[in-house]
């Protein structure tokens, strides 16, 4: 089996979980692969904004019903608790637009918001739009590379194309984290 035919039956599949656990690198290969034609953007994009909002939600109902599970406990003991905590409290309705788009952040947050008073209802809502945004946002930003990386190089076969991007998103990820951990340091000098 080829793995554009992989791709073509499991690929939305695969968004959506990539998605709700992984993130960010799942949804913009999904937008990668609909920039290569194997899946429409449009189910590429709500696979992804489907993903997230299901893993966002699960955390949710984790922090408000299951915190004596150890996978919850250890996530509430993370240094991240305290930022979380305090942004929170400081813009509810902002914070829960905003948390995905966090670097660190994004695993902990819908469990401590569980935790708190905040409405299912209100974060089912907000929960969506942000997953709506996010999902069309980083699915774009695949799709928009696989383009430029085309323009660039020229048309790559399949598997030289997804290890460019997987790069990226890779590289990526070690910036913004790099980023991340040196704004602290950058506070206490």
């Amino acid at each position: 089996m080829s793995i554009e035919l992989l791709i073509e039956n499991y690929g939305l599949l695969a968004i959506f979980l990539g998605a709700a656990f992984e993130g960010e690198t799942a949804a913009f290969l999904g937008g990668v692969v609909a920039h290569r034609g194997l899946l429409p953007y449009w189910s590429a994009s709500l696979a992804a904004m489907a993903g997230s909002f299901a893993g966002d939600q699960f955390w949710f109902f984790a922090g408000r019903y299951a915190a004596r599970w150890s996978l919850v406990r250890r996530l509430m003991e993370k240094p991240a608790l305290a930022r979380v905590t305090q942004l929170l409290e400081k813009y509810p309705t902002g914070f829960i637009l905003a948390f995905r788009f966090l670097v660190g952040l994004r695993t902990i947050s819908p469990v401590v918001i569980g935790t708190t008073r905040i409405s299912t209802g209100k974060f089912v809502v907000l929960n969506a739009i942000a997953a709506l945004i996010w999902g069309q946002l980083f699915t774009a930003l695949g799709y928009l590379f696989g383009h430029g990386i085309e323009q660039i190089l020229g048309h790559l076969s399949l598997h030289r194309h997804l290890l460019i991007a997987i790069g990226a998103a890779a590289v990526a990820a070690a910036a913004a984290l790099a980023f991340r951990r040196m704004r602290p340091s950058a506070r206490h000098s």
